[in-house]
């Protein structure tokens, strides 16, 4: 029997249709999972992420891998997953970076609200607030009336533009009504290096990064900046309680999905995450680098993810930041 080409076309096109909508009916997960990361591999939410992965992947049964989209200022990573199909097999690891942008540009492909649907927030880091030991102050109300009695003196060192070393120091200097000069550096390195030799005056820091040089007083310790003490330095006070209500600045890492996937596989995912975040192996390898372990409900990240991108865009508009 001959076939004319427009039916042999029809019918590769009726079992194309019949194989995807097989696909589509089976136990979720059929398929490797993937986490695209917005950064180079080594970085904190890169670490956050193939901590997770695997154990995501055995208790799904199904390979869960990373795929790094570095670039952008996080918007080439951010925006191939939220063009992703909405299936549960594509998810985004977002970071205070996702909401800043939404602020710091006037055009971006995405909208982070619209565009993604809330999973987990995994993990908070905060950061120290730390001085050179030269500078004579001993809490944070000292420096905020040294501060103020020496307008455009003292300086902050960051890691560059709208990062969180420099988003701290902002609202820092907003809250505590200071004239802080701000000096933007490469990388952290340069910038720890320049306080530990006097150069500038203050700084914000991870506290792992920070903690050597607290320990050997080459530099001091003033608070934390989450809104409650940490965990690791329970000594250390708050920001919020030394001198200034209200005031919070962590980083913290987030599972987003596409906004089109369903909430039954949001619900899995979710749970799943919160299953290996209780892994023993998994705490102490994550609070080894210094961050705080969440867990959160979908609905309890998205109310925060919108609170975060309101906080930063007045931030960004108060201090007038601008992208470089």
């Amino acid at each position: 029997m001959k076939f004319s080409n427009s039916l042999f076309f029809a019918l590769c096109a009726a079992t194309l249709q019949l194989s995807s909508y097989a696909a589509d009916t089976q136990p979720y997960p059929s398929r490797p999972i993937r986490i695209v990361v917005p950064y180079l591999p080594g970085g904190a939410g890169d670490v956050v992420a193939r901590t997770i992965a695997p154990k995501m992947g055995e208790s799904l049964g199904q390979q869960t891998y990373i795929d790094n989209r570095p670039g952008g200022a996080t918007k080439i990573g951010t925006e191939a997953a939220a063009r992703a199909p909405g299936d549960g097999y594509t998810l985004f690891m977002a970071t205070p970076a996702s909401a800043v942008n939404v602020s710091l540009y006037t055009e971006m492909p995405y909208d982070l609200v619209r565009d993604f649907a809330p999973v987990v927030l995994i993990d908070i880091s905060p950061q120290v607030l730390i001085v050179h030991p030269s500078l004579p102050v001993k809490s944070v109300k000292d420096l905020i009336t040294l501060g103020k009695s020496r307008p455009g003196q003292l300086t902050f060192a960051s890691s560059g533009i709208a990062g969180s070393v420099h988003l701290a120091g902002e609202l820092f200097k907003s809250m505590a009504r200071i004239d802080v000069v701000h000096i933007p550096y490469k990388g952290f390195a340069q910038a720890l290096t320049d306080l530990l030799s006097g150069q500038v005056t203050m700084n914000f820091s991870t506290l792992q990064s920070a903690l050597p040089h607290i320990k050997a007083n080459r530099i001091r310790a003033l608070a934390v900046t989450s809104a409650r003490r940490s965990a690791t330095q329970p000594d250390l006070p708050t920001i919020a309680e030394a001198a200034l209500p209200g005031y919070e600045m962590v980083v913290w890492h987030a599972l987003l999905a596409p906004a089109a996937t369903p909430p039954e596989i949001i619900h899995r995912l979710n749970g799943e995450v919160l299953k290996a975040l209780k892994l023993a192996d998994v705490r102490r390898q994550l609070e080894s680098v210094g961050v705080e372990l969440v867990g959160s409900t979908p609905a309890e990240l998205g109310a925060y993810v919108k609170s975060e991108i309101a906080k930063y865009a007045r931030l960004v508009k108060n201090a007038n930041i601008r992208p470089e």
